[in-house]
């Protein structure tokens, strides 16, 4: 039987389970839910145990839970009463699970439960611009169920990294898409959302098998799976949107540290990243954008930020996996979430592949630290990246570190990050003139917070607050505060400040110098909203 037969059974038998985030959640609780969030499984097997002594039997989404998510053996009779259509044959024949105690990549059990786990199979729920929605995912078992650390072919599932890139993605209606690195598929999977057609691409088959199960297993029909490095695969194409959580990991280059497939290129430092950025120019259509999360060095007293700059300057006859120069300068917009030093970003990386304290990390350790230390590194960055071809020329070079908790944002930044480049792009066209006499309006998320000493009738600190986007607060002095208490949508620009150069018995010329810039970078940060246009 052909995985063509095997896949819709699979769906079906799922669904039919409500082997989902609310399902599972209401089989053993939040509490377990959290737990198994911080890789324990004891408070959901507990929960697992009793709900099947109180039933006196097995629920079938609480076996699939057992067998998937907990990597517990089950019996062949359980899977297949859990799985009806499918049954327990069929999903080995997709490679889900080893039967009648064959031997596999999971952890060893008991001969006779009849059946292990050989991939991690759990239900995904989110929240984006077009709307809540939930798939299936498989990926490869992690190193908590395996008992080990992680082979260098790994194909990891939802992480932390890829939720955040999701969330960053700009939902605008595209023709064509590209995910560099796709991995699982997850980033694909959400680009299918808003474009006609995507491209995957990544150096692992493994992966690129799993990606196209998830696809045929969520019906998204609309996702190429295409073999090769980088841009190699997709060699003179052009794309609206070019997604990417590369392989971006800092990995030293030496005999016994092992180079995962998910996390590193194969490039000495941040090298992988900047190919990358590089190379967008070159397959990007004009306006099109690219966004990436990524991985910088800070080598000796030189800022980052210098190397990003440069990354984004066209060097003529160099382009990176394409026989073309770089013809034109990038609009980008870059913000640095996270610096480590080496040594923490040392630890955070052999953590993740799985080692443990012991000689084996210290191994590591030292040779991460060798690394930096060759190449004189003294920080390391972490952030997103957004580049745009422009129509014509770039008008965009921001460039920001924005450590701390952002905004709440239930569907993700993405629609906050398209607002803020067209909020942008309107800027560019519109000289002072046009600002004075346009009728802005107070986003519907941001408050104004006002300190005062006992008894005194004035504030002493005012500050604008942003409850969504990325939660950016803004001193504001008396002219600024009652400008923008001002901004209802009726009044102009230019007739606010008149108002308020009188109040205040200030010269409205210098109080307009003053006051337009800032109210520039409220409209750029998204506090301040233009008309929609007519």
């Amino acid at each position: 039987m052909t995985s063509a037969t095997l896949i819709p059974r699979l769906r079906t038998d799922l669904a039919a389970a409500r082997f989902t985030v609310p399902g599972l959640t209401g089989l053993w609780g939040i509490e377990a839910d959290a737990a198994l969030f911080r890789n324990q499984r004891v408070p959901a097997r507990r929960a697992l145990a009793a709900l099947a002594t109180t039933l006196g039997r097995n629920e079938p989404a609480a076996t699939l839970a057992r067998l998937f998510l907990l990597s517990e053996p089950v019996s062949s009779a359980d899977l297949d009463a859990a799985l009806p259509t499918l049954r327990a044959t069929g999903a080995e024949q997709l490679g889900l699970v080893v039967v009648d105690g064959v031997a596999g990549d999971g952890p060893a059990g008991d001969a006779d439960a009849g059946v292990r786990p050989i991939v991690d199979l759990r239900p995904y729920s989110f929240i984006d611009a077009h709307g809540a929605g939930s798939w299936w995912i498989v990926s490869d078992l992690g190193e908590l169920a395996l008992g080990h650390p992680l082979g260098e072919t790994h194909v990891l599932g939802i992480g932390g990294a890829s939720r955040t890139l999701s969330g960053l993605m700009m939902p605008g209606a595209v023709g064509r898409a590209l995910d560099i690195g796709t991995g699982c598929g997850i980033q694909a999977m959400h680009a299918s959302r808003h474009a006609e057609h995507v491209v995957a691409t990544d150096i692992s088959v493994r992966a690129l098998e799993l990606a196209a199960l998830n696809a045929g297993l969520n019906e998204i029909d609309n996702i190429e799976f295409r073999l090769g490095s980088l841009y190699e695969p997709v060699a003179g194409e052009r794309f609206d949107h070019i997604i990417s959580n590369p392989p971006f990991v800092i990995t030293p280059r030496a005999e016994g540290v092992p180079s995962y497939e998910y996390r590193d290129g194969g490039m000495v430092g941040d090298a992988l990243v900047e190919a990358v950025v590089r190379g967008a120019a070159d397959h990007l259509t004009p306006g099109g954008v690219a966004q990436l999360l990524g991985n910088w060095e800070y080598p000796g007293e030189t800022d980052a930020f210098e190397r990003l700059d440069g990354w984004l300057t066209p060097v003529v006859g160099l382009a990176a996996h394409s026989s073309e120069a770089h013809s034109q300068k990038l609009d980008a917009w870059i913000i640095e979430r996270e610096v480590q030093s080496p040594g923490e970003y040392a630890e955070t990386w052999i953590r993740d592949g799985g080692t443990r304290p012991g000689p084996d990390f210290d191994r590591l350790y030292d040779a991460w630290l060798n690394d930096f230390d060759a190449r004189d590194v003294r920080r390391v960055g972490f952030g997103y990246l957004l580049l745009r071809l422009p129509v014509s020329a770039p008008t965009l070079r921001r460039l920001e570190r924005m450590p701390g908790a952002l905004g709440h944002n239930p569907a993700g930044l993405g629609a906050h990050l398209a607002e803020c480049l067209a909020a942008h792009d309107w800027q560019a066209q519109t000289d002072d003139a046009r600002l004075l006499s346009t009728q802005l309006t107070v986003a519907s998320d941001v408050t104004e917070e006002r300190h005062y000493w006992p008894g005194q009738p004035d504030p002493t600190v005012m500050t604008l607050h942003q409850g969504s986007g990325f939660g950016r607060a803004v001193p504001l002095d008396t002219a600024l505060a009652g400008l923008v208490g001002a901004c209802d949508g009726d009044l102009a620009v230019g007739a606010i400040i008149g108002a308020l150069a009188q109040l205040l018995d200030a010269d409205e010329v210098a109080l307009s110098a003053e006051l337009l810039p800032k109210v520039r970078d409220l409209v750029a940060d998204g506090f301040l909203t233009v008309p929609e246009p007519v």
